[in-house]
């Protein structure tokens, strides 16, 4: 038997690594889109400029909202649809399908320009867009379903680490364009035609890895189930943790058989214990949308063009840095913190600094505004303000930056989760759809007023939520039917002890047959 080392859970490490290389899509088709319209050549070509050759600001700025919007309009019903197929093909498949999906809009995009106007690159948006939101929503439940407890917070936070990568790279995929490429079709088509290497790194991973065991024993697959389990965890068939973990998910998957035999949808959602689950993995991610990341996140250097870093080359290497001070925040919180802070004190420390953080920026943004002229430096007060949301990605990242997502993936049982992950992951793309509609209006419109209302949701919802939710570290998925009520923690006990008799019994009958087909 391998020993319990940083090795032990490797395969699911792995699996993971390999997994959210669609969430790399996610963060970067988000962040890659605005900075691809704002460049002067791409204005040009597919006539966003006025006949006299100046700016149309309107109809620049109506194409740029498009092209980032439409993106998620697709995501919205791509994690909506996404359920039915994952719960009929498995995790592992219907992630190869949607990468398949994606990776069609992507060439779409790419091949937008000459005769083929605007048109190509909201189709391809959309159907991209259907990919990600698929992905968005079935990876989480496939990386939650193979952890084992004790770093499933750890692992399911990666997904908030590839998200930031693929942010940060697209942040900095538009410097190098804005620096080097002035012209030609190279200024959308490398952008739009990196997109393929993340999807094909995923696509050929996807064949390297194993489905869910979960998903299998829903499926009664018991035999291949066990096998997939003892893989994911380097132990043998026979090994009493694996017996364990296994009696603990088939008792739950019976539970939930018994108390919903003959009924549908309905009961997914409107179950005992199952609606405060759906409603908290809605809410979680309206607040975590309007508590300010993401306007920071799609429109970086227009904020950061805000509070005085004027020019596109200082804008966009703010907006760099800042995606670089994300990841490594990120993946310190992920790597070090996650399971030994839990979820609740991280998600109120995180919301009280990030509140903390804006109203300072939007006081300093009221008393010292910044400087007209755009070929001055950054003045003192601009450079406090930066450094202010460099520090504030840092209380992001330690909390509602990736936490939403593992808490989410936490609450669900194993019959509904794929139904609970489409929901948490379509209402996070619905409130991301309505948040970069009306970001760059409510930049122009409030000034500092943004960062204070952003600050008072921080305080005002996301840390007075934080303190109602229960807390999920350290507890399986099967006991997060006991926290909400489906079941009570004496039937759940009762339901463990009488698997666990049965797989013993299996065992000891499959012992007997080798012992006898030996003696003959």
């Amino acid at each position: 038997m391998i020993k319990d080392s940083i090795f032990q859970n490797i395969r699911v490490y792995w699996l993971a690594f390999i997994v959210y290389w669609g969430i790399v899509l996610f963060g970067y088709d988000t962040g890659i889109g605005g900075g691809v319209v704002s460049q002067k050549y791409f204005k040009t070509h597919f006539g966003l400029v006025n006949p006299d050759g100046s700016a149309n600001t309107k109809k620049a700025n109506d194409v740029s909202s498009n092209v980032v919007s439409v993106l998620q309009a697709g995501a919205f019903f791509g994690a909506l649809g996404s359920a039915p197929l994952s719960a009929a093909i498995g995790r592992r498949w219907s992630l190869f399908v949607f990468t398949l999906i994606f990776s069609v809009g992507a060439i779409l995009q790419t091949i937008a320009g000459g005769s083929r106007g605007l048109g190509y690159i909201y189709a391809g948006r959309v159907i991209a867009g259907l990919g990600i939101g698929a992905i968005s929503a079935v990876a989480p439940a496939y990386v939650s379903e193979c952890c084992p407890k004790e770093v499933r917070g750890r692992i399911t936070g990666l997904f908030q680490i590839m998200v930031a990568i693929g942010v940060m790279i697209s942040y900095f995929i538009n410097l190098g364009i804005s620096l080097h490429i002035k012209e030609g079709a190279g200024v959308w088509r490398i952008p739009f035609g990196f997109q393929l290497v993340p999807a094909g790194i995923m696509a050929f991973g996807l064949l390297t890895v194993r489905e869910s065991p979960r998903w299998l024993a829903s499926k009664d697959r018991i035999d291949a189930a066990i096998t997939n389990l003892a893989y994911m965890r380097r132990l043998s068939r026979d090994d009493e943790r694996i017996r364990a973990e296994m009696a603990e998910i088939e008792a739950a998957i019976e539970e939930e058989r018994e108390a919903r035999k003959g009924l549908g949808l309905r009961e997914a959602f409107f179950g005992k214990g199952n609606f405060i689950r759906f409603v908290i993995a809605v809410v979680i991610f309206l607040l975590q949308q309007w508590g300010g990341q993401n306007s920071v996140n799609y429109y970086a250097p227009q904020i950061f063009q805000s509070i005085g870093y004027t020019g596109t080359s200082n804008s966009l290497l703010a907006s760099g840095i800042y995606g670089i001070v994300k990841v490594v925040a990120t993946a310190l919180f992920v790597f070090f913190l996650v399971d030994s802070l839990g979820r609740k004190m991280s998600l109120f420390i995180s919301s009280m600094g990030m509140g903390i953080l804006f109203f300072i920026i939007g006081a300093l943004l009221k008393t010292h505004p910044p400087p007209t002229d755009s070929t001055a430096q950054p003045p003192p007060a601009s450079k406090a303000m930066a450094a202010m949301l460099y520090l504030y990605v840092c209380f992001y990242s330690m909390g509602w930056g990736p936490l939403p997502w593992v808490y989410v993936s936490d609450i669900f049982p194993t019959r509904t989760r794929h139904y609970g992950l489409a929901t948490a992951s379509a209402s996070q793309w619905l409130f991301n759809f309505v948040l970069s509609k009306v970001t760059p209006d409510m930049v122009t419109d409030l000034g500092y007023k943004i960062f204070l209302m952003f600050a008072t949701i921080n305080i005002g919802g996301m840390a007075t939520f934080s303190l109602l939710i229960p807390e999920t570290k350290g507890r399986s998925l099967e006991e997060m039917d006991v926290i909400f009520g489906s079941v009570s923690a004496d039937q759940r006990r009762a339901d463990i002890a009488k698997q666990e008799r049965v797989l013993e019994h299996e065992v000891n009958e499959t012992t007997s047959e080798r012992s006898i087909e030996n003696k003959v």
